[in-house]
């Protein structure tokens, strides 16, 4: 009975190791199992097309003609400013007849004064000339009288000196008297304020009631309305510019005007190593004196690659256009930029003529993005 017992406890002992191999198989089954299923997804994935971000039209530069031109920054101005003041001293200014901006005539009167302490004048010196007339014309009897008796020696000499004397002395007196006379009526023509020139106002300081000195400013003229743009070019570009060339002057957001060069500054600022060019402007409603404007001065014509201006970004301080691979991957190109026509950009370097870019849009791109590009919808509706 104790040997059958024995037998009894040895015989279950060989199930344990069986089990816990089977156990140990299973678990490497299992991540064998799902290594296979995560390979499988990661190949599916990788096989699977990329997403485009964007939908584009792209651009291709092309050869268009250019015109060579210097740029350049500067102010528009007034060909020559008159200034109109007073001539007479101490007189009231009574009337104020122009204001800013009124077109004037040369010889047009522009203010008055009050004549009446003029008229005065006037006619107490027309008195001492009747005065002094009358003087001359006694003295010049006198001294008729005494040529008539000089040969009778009834006149010593010495009196017949004297009435001559007299009479030059009441001629040259008379003479004063006149030229005072002339003096008061010029006098009288400085209470009207007369335009130097045509032109047109440009400033206003008379004030009715004022007594003003002489030499007393009144007005601002631009001389014959003429402007003119003073730009600045730097010393290196002002030899490839000569009297007549043309010039387009951009004030604002008004459109171009067409300048004519009309002189070249013989000196160049030592600061700045800029000079200036005087480009006269025709009349413009646009064009006002003080108003900063850029401009171009055309030099020839020629021809180079270019694209369309949106098509080129400013990203860090550089031009950058973003170049579509074959592959649909955008890539960031810095390209230098030269000269603008309409709206499209001279592409300098940078860029070959047969790349393809994004037209626009590229803003909401970034290097390495895939997108799906589309017709033009201009190219779009000439091919139906």
């Amino acid at each position: 009975m104790i040997m059958m017992m024995n037998d009894n406890k040895k015989s279950p002992m060989p199930t344990q190791p069986i089990s816990r191999f089977a156990a140990v198989a299973i678990a490497a089954l299992f991540v064998i199992g799902v290594s296979a299923v995560a390979a499988a997804d990661d190949k599916k994935a990788a096989s699977a097309p990329a997403k485009a971000a964007l939908t584009v039209t792209v651009a291709q530069p092309l050869q268009s003609a250019l015109t060579r031109g210097i740029s350049a920054n500067g102010s528009i101005a007034a060909w020559q400013e008159a200034s109109v003041g007073t001539e007479a001293n101490g007189l009231r200014l009574a009337d104020v007849k122009v204001n800013v901006g009124d077109v004037v005539k040369r010889g047009q009167v522009l203010a008055t004064f009050a004549p009446d302490t003029m008229h005065a004048d006037v006619a107490q010196i027309r008195a001492a000339v009747a005065e002094a007339e009358a003087t001359l014309a006694e003295a010049s009897a006198n001294a008729q009288r005494a040529r008539s008796l000089q040969a009778t020696g009834a006149l010593s000499d010495a009196a017949i000196n004297q009435y001559l004397t007299a009479e030059r002395t009441a001629q040259a007196r008379l003479e004063a008297q006149r030229a005072m006379a002339n003096m008061q009526q010029l006098r009288l023509r400085m209470t009207q304020v007369l335009a130097p020139d045509n032109g047109v106002i440009s400033a206003r300081s008379a004030t009715v009631g004022a007594v003003l000195p002489a030499g007393q400013e009144l007005f601002r003229m631009i001389r014959q309305g003429r402007l003119e743009w003073r730009a600045e070019v730097a010393a290196n570009d002002m030899a490839s510019l000569k009297p007549g060339m043309v010039a387009l002057v951009t004030a604002g957001n008004a459109a171009p005007i067409k300048g004519t060069v009309r002189m070249v500054a013989p000196t160049v600022d030592p600061q700045t190593r800029n000079g200036l060019v005087y480009v006269d402007l025709p009349a413009s409603a646009s064009a006002r004196a003080g108003m900063f404007a850029r401009g171009e001065f055309e030099l020839g014509s020629g021809s180079g690659l270019t694209l369309p201006q949106s098509a080129v970004l400013l990203r860090d301080g550089f031009s950058t256009v973003l170049r579509v691979g074959t592959d649909l991957k955008v890539s960031q190109v810095k390209v230098s930029v030269g000269r603008r026509v309409g709206d499209r950009i001279e592409i300098v370097n940078g860029l070959d003529a047969g790349s393809r870019v994004v037209a626009s849009g590229g803003g909401f791109l970034a290097d390495g993005d895939t997108v799906r590009v589309v017709a033009a919808p201009a190219a779009a509706s000439a091919a139906k």
